[in-house]
């Protein structure tokens, strides 16, 4: 994968893209000729999950990234994700008092067809309303020390059209319909867009409150998940235990369906149909079958809503080639049956489709913006553009952790690792620079062999620490793809589920879910080249072109940014060794 680097320019001129959103801010540099040079979202840094209400532009850690990329400037676009003028109904629930202390305390505030409490939906604009109010404070202090008298120019771009930006300049498509599906943005939480010729035009908006993300946040609060701390995800998995309830499915379509690239809300019944629901919310004691129930009918009307806004924008605008982003384009069960369910062709999903990743997606818009001849070439954006670990910190830890160490240039480590990986070993494996989006990547993982189903059992009682029911995703050799995989479609960032193939299930038992499916990664050579050696060198030891992989974390942290924190996990965990660099530490033995 490139950076997606243009021919250079003389110019000089910087572009910030920020992530101003209450959750998940995020940062991302594109450089003066429209390469990215940067992108990261807080969270990592900060090792606090989502970084709710934390600004993206750091004082103390901004300052050494605009050294490290942009010590030339000579001027700085700034872009961020929101447009500066609130809507109406927002400054009206702020002169009531609603989105204050006191107001959320209460459940203050006019209830509208939506599938969220007042409150929670209140302390949201609350939170968007102080992160746009202090936006840039931080950065400007910054750039007037560092870069005093260099130009600073401030554009902000509707939030929808930031998604979109990300899904279509990082794709492979040279045209494309593309679907932003959200929780919110200004007016709603839908945008529809048609790409060509470098731009995108927009087609339909939705408006109002109806949104499937806020479906899925309640869906996720009904079976017992907080989805403030984005355990969307655990409804995913525990979907696969469950069946349809024809009860849940019926009240769900009564609530909301789909007109065109609309959703409209059934008004009359709306709130009898959450009563009901709320009435299946989880408790404790309650039997796990009921639970599995509601989130797998709930996936299920999750997908198939999706599936029919994407044919109705098929119809509409008659591409092959689908761009999907926005926070529900993280729903890798529903964009593994796109393909099958709907008259597209190809489906591209960047790395980071939900919040941070527009910040990119503004950076690119304004370097478009200030390049309206350039032609772009089209090509897939390469997800490793975080942080990376200095080998300095690497040296540092090899010589006072007081474990075993081995330094293996080279091929040697790759040996050395495969080696431990076919013997059952559980290897954390940090290389290069971290990967941007919510997946490790073959960057930040924790590796295992999937021949062995007990491993998994392992790693989520011994390693994650977090629920039995959890998948693990199968990185799987590119050219292999097709012979494990039913329909068999790239997926490089992880960003969809498909089915195994029947005959090669119980050969890799430790990443196949319990209905046969597996978020897999592809793996090519041009992409992650140490990552595909090391499992090139696992499937010639194994005869096996997969290996479990999982991201380095614990369960409720984010991936883990520093060597501290990855030596957090190793020493804190059953994590049998560890390789950054080209450093590899192993515990010693532990008795039986």
């Amino acid at each position: 994968m490139r950076n997606l680097t243009m021919r250079p320019s003389k110019a000089r001129t910087y572009y910030l893209g920020l992530c101003l959103t209450y959750h998940d801010p995020a940062l991302a540099i594109v450089g003066p000729d429209g390469g990215v040079l940067f992108a990261e979202a807080a969270e990592r840094r900060l090792q606090s999950k989502r970084a709710l209400n934390t600004p993206p532009d750091d004082p103390f850690h901004l300052p050494l990234l605009l050294q490290e990329h942009c010590a030339d400037a000579r001027e700085f676009v700034v872009a961020s994700n929101w447009r500066a003028t609130r809507p109406l109904h927002e400054h009206l629930a702020h002169w009531l008092g609603w989105l204050s202390p006191r107001g959320i305390l209460t459940n203050a505030g006019r209830r509208v067809h939506t599938w969220l409490e007042p409150y929670q939906i209140y302390h949201m604009q609350a939170a968007q309303h102080h992160a746009l109010k202090s936006r840039l404070l931080n950065l400007a202090r910054t750039l007037r020390r560092d870069f005093p008298g260099i130009p600073v120019r401030i554009r902000g771009y509707d939030h929808h059209l930031c998604h979109a930006a990300l899904a279509c300049y990082a794709s492979p498509f040279d045209t494309a319909a593309c679907a932003v599906i959200d929780s919110y943005g200004e007016t709603g939480s839908m945008a529809f867009f048609d790409y060509r010729d470098g731009r995108l035009r927009p087609i339909a908006r939705q408006r109002g409150p109806q949104s499937l993300g806020f479906y899925y946040m309640k869906l996720t609060e009904l079976c017992g998940f907080d989805w403030t701390g984005g355990e969307e995800w655990k409804v995913m998995g525990l979907a696969a235990y469950g069946h349809n309830d024809p009860e849940i499915l019926a009240c769900l379509h009564d609530m909301m369906t789909v007109d065109g690239l609309e959703l409209l809300t059934r008004y009359p019944v709306f709130f009898d149909r959450l009563r009901r629901l709320e009435a299946r919310r989880r408790r404790p004691g309650q039997a796990a079958e009921a639970v599995a129930n509601l989130a797998h009918s709930g996936q299920r009307y999750f997908s198939d809503t999706v599936h029919r806004l994407l044919s109705h924008l098929h119809d509409r605008l008659g591409s092959p080639h689908l761009a999907l982003a926005g926070g529900c384009a993280l729903n890798s069960v529903c964009n593994g049956r796109i393909l099958e369910s709907t008259p597209f062709q190809a489906l591209y999903v960047p790395p980071a489709p939900a919040d941070d990743g527009t910040a990119l997606g503004a950076a690119w818009l304004a370097y478009r913006e200030d390049h309206p001849g350039e032609v772009f070439a089209a090509g897939r954006l390469s997800p490793y553009l975080g942080s990376a670990v200095p080998a300095m910190d690497a040296e540092r830890f090899a010589h006072y952790a007081g474990l075993p160490v081995r330094h293996l240039p080279g091929e040697l480590l790759i040996d050395a690792a495969a080696e431990l990986l076919v013997r059952g070993k559980i290897l954390g494996w940090v290389q290069g620079r971290a990967e941007f989006g919510p997946r490790a990547l073959g960057n930040r993982s924790i590796l295992a062999d999937p021949r062995r189903g007990e491993t998994g059992e392992r790693i989520n009682r011994e390693v994650k620490f977090r629920e039995r029911f959890r998948p693990y995703a199968p990185a799987v050799l590119h050219e292999h793809g097709p012979n494990w995989f039913l329909s068999y479609q790239e997926s490089p960032y992880m960003e969809r589920t498909l089915r195994f193939r029947p005959e090669v299930r119980e050969s890799v038992p430790a990443v196949v879910h319990v209905d046969g499916t597996g978020r897999l990664q592809t793996v090519n050579p041009e992409w992650n080249p140490r990552f595909h050696d090391l499992l090139a060198r696992f499937h010639r030891q194994s005869g096996v072109p997969l290996l479990l992989n999982t991201s380095f974390n614990v369960m409720g942290k984010p991936i883990v940014h520093g060597l501290e924190d990855a030596f957090g996990v190793f020493l804190g965990s059953g994590m049998d060794a560890l390789a950054i660099g080209d450093y590899l530490f192993i515990k010693p033995e532990t008795p039986p």
